[in-house]
């Protein structure tokens, strides 16, 4: 899965001469072989990689115009075929047909790891059910990436990838994503960015988060606040560079102080009575209904406004 499909080659030479300094190149086994490519520093490659492709007799991928560059800055030859969501349903008769022959197959993507928002789970699906090995070369990844730098809670994450495009579609998803107790791993474009965090922000409470982009190249960057915060400050200075991985905090992970809560409820509270404050501010903040209507029956009291 790509966070970013331009590949970058600087003060990285190539390594596939180690690798026959080694003696390691050699013919890959028979079966489908799924192998993570670098999400943009091609200096991610693996040594695993480097043999796969010069081991492989076809090598699928989705653009090979992409996956040429990653060739070219390590000196490499293959023979690569597409393999995408659009010629998908014609391709995997005839890659079924070459494993039978006894054909060594490399599945990769343009940048990342296979089958993680791309195309290939109903390749491996139908490998399996004929009788032929898969194995996996594991590497990069955006969303485990992204999870490393955002500075929220790793143990246990459920990964979205992007959300629907129409508003009524992804406030429906967003809703069912928020009781997910789990950190929340987000794809989505510069351009619907903004629109996007205030969405999250919307249908999951004011939770903590981080924007991530252009992970592992120059210019990468986490920039990290309040689903709010984030989305005002993107919304003010436009799409940044780069596709986008979004890391959200689980529900009640943020404990909102009560400084916050007085003033939200106060805010609330002059133009709408202390129960119906209490239910929009519990949801802007992600907290019990419970906590914020006993506080603001307080603040009511201490007002005078009960």
């Amino acid at each position: 899965m790509a966070s970013g499909k331009e590949i970058s080659g600087e003060s990285t030479p190539p390594v596939s001469g180690s690798i026959r300094a080694m003696g390691s190149i050699r013919a890959l086994d028979p079966g489908l072989h799924i192998a993570a490519t670098p999400i943009g520093n091609a200096g991610d490659v693996t040594l695993r990689l480097l043999a796969a492709l010069e081991g492989a007799d076809i090598v699928l991928c989705e653009d090979t115009r992409e996956t040429s560059k990653l060739l070219a800055i390590h000196g490499i030859s293959a023979r690569l075929e597409s393999y995408h969501e659009h010629n998908a349903e014609r391709m995997r008769p005839r890659i079924l047909a070459k494993l039978e022959d006894g054909a060594a197959i490399l599945l990769v993507s343009d940048a990342g790891t296979p089958l993680v928002s791309d195309p290939g789970y109903k390749l491996v699906r139908d490998v399996i059910a004929a009788g032929h090995a898969v194995t996996a070369l594991p590497g990069p990844s955006s969303v485990l990436a992204a999870l490393c730098v955002a500075g929220l809670p790793t143990d246990r994450f459920f990964f979205q990838g992007f959300l629907p495009v129409k508003a009524g579609a992804r406030g429906k998803t967003i809703a069912e994503l928020a009781p997910v107790p789990a950190t929340l791993v987000i794809l989505e474009t510069a351009k619907r960015l903004d629109v996007t965090l205030a969405a999250l922000a919307e249908g999951l409470g004011d939770r903590e988060a981080a924007v991530t982009r252009e992970l592992t190249k120059r210019f990468e960057e986490a920039r990290r606040g309040s689903l709010v915060a984030l989305a005002a400050h993107y919304a003010a200075e436009g799409p940044p560079r780069g596709e986008i991985v979004v890391v959200v905090a689980p529900p009640g992970e943020v404990e909102t102080d009560d400084t916050t809560l007085d003033t939200a409820l106060r805010a609330a509270m002059q133009t709408q009575s202390a129960s119906r404050a209490a239910a929009q501010v519990a949801k802007e903040l992600d907290l019990p209904r419970k906590r914020a209507y006993a506080r603001a029956l307080e603040l009511a009291a201490e007002d005078g406004t009960s």
